[in-house]
């Protein structure tokens, strides 16, 4: 696992003092909200002040299998991350191996080098510092307090800015759990098992990204333990089980909004139930919210407004989520051989094309619009240089 990289000794500064904006997270959601506010001004024209703040550098500390629709990779310019891109997936169930026809491409990436193209689209100031928790426009880190009219929340299913922040914990919490291994190895295919004997409910994956599987199991019950269902998967795969990662995947709509403050990516629940995709659905939210944060700090929109706004777009979505959810509490309670008719019918291209269309419409990548333009470039080390 890594190591938490906030500052130590003699760099260990006190953080103070206020902001237009605090995004507290640097994954997914709190870039994408970042790149949004690249550039923006104030009611007066003077350079909106925006920190970013997360006990880890920027792409530190990858969380998933990372792969994502190949149109958000280019419609954000993402690209230079790119590592392997899929046409079909492979499902297979203990009565046979269905190839599925996508009507659009998957590609894995490489997480830090994602982070840091999207960091460059953005001009925000960055922090390494613990958040942990808030009271009213202050935000407590173990750094010292910060304060900001705008506050967004990007920090997780933990929802830690939140008024009951450390209610929601598993196993009691609608949390799905996942694990995953990364050897070096290659493939051609985008595989995923639908076998209650790798999981009860749930799915395993091999994922290659270039010179690199990333093999996992995830649980939808997370009371299963899945370590060792994920070592014997990447055993039987013939692979190594190395480099662990896992984390907890929530897998229910919450509201984006909350006493004054946005929630976005997995803090609202935007991951999707199901297939467990989150990064798309966090850039899409982190989008929108980036959006209305803009119009609050030029003066277009008071707080309440782009509160009430981005709260109603969020749950715009919510009845999706729900046909997906109950799509997920369904799948374990089918009869393996009628699941695996179910599946071997997703090979008629009419019927790929139209439920993965619809799928890839929850969060389209038509969505991102040209990445406003920054006031600085970024250093070397990442910084905004004038």
């Amino acid at each position: 696992m890594p190591t938490r990289r906030t500052k130590r000794g003699e760099l260990r500064t006190d953080l103070s003092g206020s902001y237009d904006v605090l995004i507290c997270g640097a994954s997914f959601a709190g870039l994408a909200v970042a790149r949004e506010l690249a550039g923006a001004d104030r009611v007066d024209g003077s350079p909106a002040r925006v920190l970013m703040l997360d006990r880890y550098e920027i792409g530190e500390r990858q969380t998933s299998a990372c792969g994502i629709p190949t149109g958000w990779l280019e419609a954000l310019d993402l690209m230079g991350s790119h590592r392997q891109t899929f046409d079909e997936l492979v499902v297979t169930t203990p009565y046979g191996t269905v190839r599925w026809p996508l009507p659009w491409t998957f590609s894995t990436f490489d997480y830090p080098e994602l982070c840091a193209l999207l960091f460059a689209q953005s001009d925000c100031e960055f922090e390494t510092a613990k958040v942990e928790g808030r009271t009213g426009d202050t935000v407590h880190t173990d750094r010292g307090d910060l304060s900001a009219p705008l506050i967004v929340d990007a920090l997780g299913w933990r929802r830690m800015l939140a008024r009951k922040a450390g209610a929601f914990q598993p196993p009691d919490a609608p949390l799905s759990r996942g694990l995953e291994v990364h050897p070096g190895g290659s493939g051609d295919d985008l595989a995923i098992w639908i076998d209650r004997e790798i999981v009860p409910a749930g799915y395993g994956w091999s994922f290659p990204a270039g010179e690199e599987l990333r093999i996992g199991v995830g649980s939808f019950d997370p009371r299963f333990h899945v370590k060792d269902n994920t070592v014997k998967l990447a055993q039987d795969l013939g692979s190594e089980a190395v480099r662990y990662q896992g984390n907890w995947i929530p897998h229910k709509l919450r509201p984006a909004v909350e006493d004054g403050v946005f929630f976005a990516g997995d803090s609202a629940g935007h991951c999707l139930p199901l297939t467990a995709e989150g990064i798309r659905t966090a850039l899409y939210f982190g989008i929108a919210c980036g959006r209305e944060l803009r119009q609050v700090v030029a003066g277009g929109v008071t707080r309440d407004q782009a509160l009430q706004r981005y709260g109603a777009f969020s749950a715009s979505h919510e009845w999706k989520y729900h046909w997906i959810l109950r799509a997920q509490r369904a799948v374990p309670r089918i009869w393996p051989r009628v699941l695996h008719g179910v599946v071997g019918a997703m090979r008629h291209r009419q019927l790929v094309d139209w439920s993965f269309g619809h799928y890839l419409g929850i969060a389209p990548p038509e969505f991102v619009e040209p990445a406003p333009a920054p006031r600085a470039r970024r250093s070397a080390g990442g910084r905004a240089a004038a």
